[in-house]
């Protein structure tokens, strides 16, 4: 027996004549935008599938603004239209997600480049208790001329390389329009953004927040419109870029921080005894204040890393870290106005020592290879020490919630 035939068959009726209240199994909803052309195409083919499968279910149509005959084309076929106001393939998205009446939930372009007739691989992932399945169309073949050069070769595959890496997603392709979900396993992540990063998102918090995510093969096609499509290759390739860097403090701040800050460290004691020879050019103060420009911005890169983590799981962006959690009790604002105090001590202390060096001579000229080898780490040490002392009452207002 079919395991996706548990219930026996119901045709799609005319959603109009079914209780609002009434749940479905599966909702099939699909943005739209000025459509026409290939709307009836994709609601044909997604209720005859519902129908084949036995399952009871809607076509969901999230409108975002459609001045085409869209709207009536997908009403004139029995399709539910739910009129999305804000602009933006997530917007509509997220419209029709929360109006769906489905268990389930399977999404798809409504320009006939998915075939909705293959939905069925989604539908039985779902009830084999994964949580999201997602389309892979690297798997399932690529017709000629469904997908632009660029970004079959460049943007889908670099974009998706930095999801896994920043992430640990296992999706081979991060950015398939075709893809199916239990609502409410989708609705608890919250979603936010508006535009064609709402892709990434799903997969980026789904990922994050433990979901059971699967893929299946699936086939990309030209689309059927005459009219260009709506994505736009860089702004939508940044937006993504944007949003993956954005959600990832460690990969924007925390990595490159730790980076400079151990380059900074090794290029200032380095430097400190004095000048070095590298072949035939000479390092000297002048690149000591390199590395000190290094460390500061590192140390700041960092605290800018811990402020956003804790952050983002304060306002439910991000799972608990359970890594931080246990380093809270220890990590506390006495303890950081310590830390931060003692470096302040010790930057005032150097410079009180270069103030003794300088009476030592009058007050007269100096030797800056001398005396800049006793500034510059005194500079760090109570740069720091500040930054220290005021980044730890910063972290202990974001963590007011948690005392």
């Amino acid at each position: 027996m079919n395991p996706l035939c548990k219930r026996p068959v119901i045709t799609m009726e005319r959603l109009d004549e079914r209780p609002e209240s009434e749940t479905l199994d599966v909702s099939v909803v699909m943005p739209c935008l000025n459509e026409s052309e290939t709307l009836a195409t994709c609601i044909a083919k997604a209720k005859s599938a519902l129908d084949k499968l036995g399952v009871r279910g809607e076509v969901l149509i999230a409108d975002n603004g459609s001045k085409d005959g869209s709207v009536e084309i997908a009403e004139s076929m029995g399709a539910r239209v739910v009129k999305v106001a804000a602009r933006g393939y997530g917007s509509a998205l997220r419209g029709g997600i929360r109006a769906a009446r489905g268990e389930f939930v399977i999404m798809g372009d409504a320009d006939d480049s998915y075939d909705f007739t293959a939905i069925a691989p989604f539908i039985e992932k779902l009830r084999g208790g994964f949580d999201v399945v997602m389309g892979n169309r690297f798997k399932g073949g690529i017709a000629p001329g469904a997908m632009p050069f660029l970004h079959k070769y460049l943007g889908n595959p670099v974009l998706t390389g930095i999801g896994r890496l920043f992430f640990g997603s296992h999706c081979g392709d991060f950015h398939c329009g075709l893809r199916a979900f239990r609502k409410d396993a989708i609705e608890a992540l919250g979603l936010r953004t508006t535009g064609m990063e709402f892709a990434s998102e799903m997969i980026v918090k789904s990922t994050l927040f433990g979901l059971r995510v699967a893929e299946v093969p699936t086939t990309l096609s030209p689309d059927g419109r005459s009219t260009a499509p709506h994505l736009r290759t860089w702004r939508d390739g940044w937006r993504h870029l944007r949003f993956l860097l954005l959600y990832s403090p460690r990969w924007l701040f925390l990595y490159p921080g730790i980076g400079l800050c151990i380059a900074g460290l090794l290029l200032t004691l380095w430097l400190l005894p004095g000048p070095r020879m590298v072949g035939q050019v000479k390092l000297d103060f002048h690149t000591l204040l390199f590395g000190a420009m290094a460390v500061l911005i590192g140390f700041q890169s960092i605290t800018f890393a811990t402020f956003s983590k804790i952050f983002a799981i304060s306002e439910g962006l991000a799972p608990e870290d359970e890594r931080l959690n246990r380093l809270f009790p220890y990590i506390t604002l006495e303890v950081g106005l310590a830390f931060g105090g003692l470096l302040a001590a010790a930057g005032i202390g150097l410079w009180i020592f270069g103030l003794t060096y300088w009476k030592s001579r009058h007050f007269g000229l100096l030797d800056p290879e001398k005396t800049l080898r006793i500034v510059i780490p005194g500079f760090i040490s109570l740069t720091l020490g500040i930054q220290t002392i005021l980044c730890s009452f910063f972290l202990s207002v974001l963590g007011l919630a948690r005392d």
